[in-house]
């Protein structure tokens, strides 16, 4: 019997990993001689940067870049030499995380350090790049990334601006004659997760820039500057970025992978099968066993449950799926194509007893699943 073993992290709780081991061993107690093969996954959120090296087996990269406010910081990424794959994280340089939240200002911040951490890799010899844009506390449309890689941003007088989201509306010209030379000869994949426009009700300024530090002032500015640099990146670039699915994403870093990069924007969940080789891993498998924190509503917008679902459909293969909690009434399960399921919650005493010991309850899942198969 060939068993996957496939799931999330279960936030501030259990890794993916911890729940590859954890299942395998409650597995292998009932069934021994299971053929079993573990395929830890992400969305592209937190612990995306482990799951990631499960299968690139690389080094992290230490490198001294700028900060959302060009304050000198060190950030790090992953490279494996062997297949010249890198990855990198842009809330690294320039997320959030970085500050304290009386600090955030995203009119004033700039991705730049992202920039750099692209161009040490490219310096390194990576021919492929994945590029996770979740967690910025930037609003710049990308030019500081791209500024870090030579290209330049001048207003009315041909001076370059200071790349950062109060001058996008100062913005009439991109000039791309000193972009580095090897940027066209990377390839570029990028986990995003939203679905955003550049500017409007549900574009980048609008929706996060409040969280980002925007006061409503900043936010008219800042959506205002997003609509009027779009108009020079069609007029650059022949690109409309409102038709861009996910434009808005990370203060337009969607659009800026698109244009800058020539990146593909896809979800996180996509881009981590891809690197696992994960269809092709998948032949001649009967079970997956899947998992998450939570199966909600979430889970149906492009979590990696869903990832993980689509892919047995066309294979036809049945999927179990092992969570802390589920919020789900039984007949969505059934309907979303999870054949079993089971939570900690019904084995803890408590929720702190399962965020504590959710590695324990889950190799307890895989025994009990383990026995209703052997049935």
């Amino acid at each position: 019997m060939k068993i996957i073993i496939a799931p999330d992290k279960f936030k501030n709780s259990l890794s993916a990993l911890d729940f590859c081991e954890a299942t395998e061993r409650g597995m292998l107690s009932v069934i021994p001689d299971a053929d079993i093969l573990k395929l830890p996954l992400a969305d592209g959120g937190d612990g995306t940067i482990d799951v990631v090296n499960y299968y690139l087996a690389g080094e992290r990269v230490n490198v001294t870049v700028h900060n959302p406010f060009f304050k000198l910081i060190q950030a790090s990424y992953l490279y494996a030499e062997t297949t010249k794959t890198a990855f990198i994280e842009m809330a690294e340089a320039s997320g959030y995380k970085l500050l304290k939240p009386e600090e955030l200002n995203c009119k004033q911040a700039t991705t730049y350090g992202t920039g750099e951490l692209i161009l040490d890799a490219i310096n390194k010899g990576a021919k492929t790049i994945i590029l996770g844009i979740g967690g910025s506390a930037t609003n710049d449309c990308g030019i500081g990334m791209a500024k870090a890689l030579g290209y330049r941003f001048l207003d009315d007088f041909d001076e370059g601006v200071k790349p950062i989201g109060v001058n996008l509306s100062r913005i009439q010209s991109i000039d791309k004659s000193h972009v580095h030379p090897k940027l066209k000869d990377v390839e570029f994949k990028v986990a995003c997760d939203v679905s955003n426009p550049l500017y409007g009700e549900q574009g980048a300024a609008r929706v996060y820039g409040k969280q980002k530090g925007a006061s409503n002032d900043d936010i008219e500015m800042l959506d205002r500057g997003l609509e009027d640099f779009a108009k020079v990146i069609q007029k650059t670039f022949h690109i409309n970025p409102q038709e861009v699915k996910g434009a808005g994403a990370a203060g337009g870093m969607g659009i800026a992978s698109k244009i800058f990069l020539n990146g593909d924007l896809k979800p996180g969940v996509e881009l981590i099968k891809e690197l696992a080789d994960f269809d092709n891993k998948l032949q001649g498998a009967n079970w997956i066993i899947t998992g998450e924190g939570c199966l909600d509503a979430q889970t149906l917008s492009g979590k990696t449950i869903q990832g993980v679902l689509s892919s047995a459909k066309a294979k036809q293969i049945q999927v179990a799926a092992f969570c802390g909690d589920i919020k789900l009434p039984e007949q969505d399960i059934k309907n979303l194509g999870i054949d079993y399921s089971d939570k900690v919650l019904n084995y803890s005493k408590t929720t702190e007893d399962a965020m504590k010991n959710a590695k324990h309850y889950v190799s307890h899942m895989a025994k009990v699943f383990a026995e209703f198969l052997s049935k």
